[in-house]
């Protein structure tokens, strides 16, 4: 299944970085998800664009994680020539990363 089946997604820009956010819509999905979004899998899924560090924060009470990708944004909105500059389209990029389907317990 799509990440995009359990969560939806954020982006905002600064400079060179781009913050993704990922929010489940159900809570119950968070530990499922926080096991399988590591920063590694998602800078593999967005090798095409991310070229720095991603580091991840927890947010487990609001059941969401922003990922924070170094170098993503070809130097910067002023400096890119992108046609997405402020990478508004990375989160949707990273919703369609395949995830397991959780187990309902």
């Amino acid at each position: 299944m799509k990440l995009r089946e359990l969560a939806h997604g954020r982006t905002g820009d600064k400079g060179n970085t781009l913050n993704v956010s990922v929010v489940c819509f159900d809570a119950k999905h968070y530990g499922h998800l926080r096991d399988i979004l590591t920063p590694e899998r998602v800078k593999a899924h967005l090798a095409d664009v991310v070229r720095g560090d991603v580091v991840r924060y927890e947010l487990p009470l609001l059941g969401a994680f922003n990922f924070v990708l170094g170098r993503a944004l070809g130097g910067g909105v002023t400096r890119s020539l992108a046609l997405d500059a402020h990478g508004k389209s990375i989160s949707t990029a990273l919703l369609d990363i395949d995830v397991a389907e959780p187990s309902e317990a």
